[in-house]
């Protein structure tokens, strides 16, 4: 899954994908901690689950 693939299955932008990803930002280097709703999510995703109320 790419970065626009899965910004779009997370409701977030291509630039938080891509920051989580890396670990840190790119202007200062500071850690970028991953939300622990987008880290749920990417674990539902990874196990094949759909949002509540789809099949």
């Amino acid at each position: 899954m790419g970065f626009s693939q899965a910004a779009a299955a997370l409701g977030i932008s291509k630039s938080s994908v891509e920051l989580y990803e890396l670990g840190h930002r790119k202007d200062d280097g500071r850690p970028v901690i991953i939300p622990r709703t987008v880290a749920l999510a990417c674990a539902a995703i990874a196990a094949g689950l759909a949002p509540l109320g789809e099949t």
